[in-house]
């Protein structure tokens, strides 16, 4: 934090691209060893020296800029304050209608509570500390989204909450604010809504987009048993990751048009998958796949784990590759019939009702 009380007149003399001061809402920074590691070169500097670039920056630049140098800022100006409201994590936006009416104070609802409200404060710092830094770092990168962010979204049960109210929450403490089986689909609307604040398209489908519309599907149709228990456990859990492969080259996400098959082995006890999905969001990184298949009678959804059969290429689409997206191959992939989720040839029920 700037420590020392400056007036104007003694900034105005730093003012050469060897001893190069400014004013930036009210504080004072010194820019003499930032000139050549500026991004717009050293001219735009140079042209601000010892002057008040308060407006010239902010035509530029948004706060989240200032914040990520603010260790060449060195004082203050004598008298003055600072203008520029800086958020803490959480924070409501003092703009006038940015925020949903039913967050201001001034006005009632009949269907959002307390919880909904303490709910979002705490599902926005979490968003605004953990998931939009390293959002805006991959979406960069194009790197898929960390271990360490998927271990603290699981611990804080957030990637539970992606797949919308219901037993799976139950007997947890959400965010520590809401009960599991308090969880309704306003809870479920303000995590969506949250979430998006990350402000990042490709990072937000590679950030367990495939869970929701797949894990959906096993929580729903896969019999009980200790597979489906393994499953569900691994994946809310971040230790592994699950994708939802329908969609193919040839037939889109047309059914009927799937050529990717599903044949028994002899015994009965198992399937042999061959075929191919393509535009898989996750695919590049998922340890499961809910894959639609041609079955002799029809069409059959099959809970398919990663082996040395399966492999995955990257696409890349037209915005970040932290989507994951991704060619898909099944080389006689061998599959046991536990993993059939629903009854065989009747898939189309599991992917339009899950």
């Amino acid at each position: 934090m700037p420590h020392e009380t400056l007036t104007r007149e003694s900034v105005a003399k730093h003012n050469t691209p060897e001893d190069l001061w400014c004013i930036i809402d009210h504080k004072v920074y010194d820019l003499t060893d930032f000139v050549d590691a500026h991004p717009g070169g050293s001219v735009v500097l140079e042209q601000v020296a010892g002057t008040d670039a308060t407006t010239a920056f902010y035509n530029l630049h948004r706060q989240e800029v200032l914040q990520k140098y603010d260790d060449l800022a060195i004082g203050t100006i004598e008298g003055e304050k600072s203008e520029v409201i800086v958020p803490k994590f959480g924070d409501l936006s003092p703009v006038p209608y940015a925020e949903p009416l039913w967050l201001r104070p001034e006005f009632k609802s009949p269907y959002f509570k307390e919880s909904h409200r303490a709910f979002q404060k705490e599902v926005r710092k979490f968003t605004e500390e953990h998931v939009k830094p390293e959002a805006q770092e991959k979406e960069k990168s194009g790197e898929y989204i960390s271990q360490d962010l998927i271990d603290k979204m699981a611990a804080n049960d957030l990637l539970a909450m992606r797949l919308g109210p219901g037993k799976h929450l139950h007997g947890k403490n959400l965010m520590g604010v809401v009960k599991g089986e308090e969880f309704d689909y306003l809870h479920d609307m303000i995590q969506a809504q949250e979430g998006v604040r990350a402000n990042a398209r490709g990072f937000q489908d590679g950030n367990m987009a495939g869970m929701t519309i797949s894990l959906t599907a096993v929580l729903q149709w896969m019999p009980e048993g200790e597979l489906k228990k393994k499953v569900v456990n691994e994946v809310l859990t971040g230790k592994k990751k699950i994708c939802l492969a329908i969609t193919e080259a040839f037939a889109g996400s047309d059914v009927a048009g799937l050529r990717t098959t599903a044949e028994l082995t002899p015994d009965g006890k198992h399937y042999i998958i061959r075929g191919t999905k393509k535009w898989i969001t996750n695919g590049m990184f998922c340890d499961y796949f809910v894959t639609g298949c041609k079955t002799d009678k029809g069409f059959s959804v099959i809970l398919v784990p990663r082996d040395d059969t399966v492999e995955t290429k990257q696409i890349k689409t037209s915005y970040s590759t932290t989507a994951g997206t991704a060619f898909v191959e099944f080389n006689n992939t061998k599959v046991p019939v536990e993993g059939l989720l629903g009854k065989e040839h009747q898939g189309f029920m599991v992917i339009s009702k899950s």
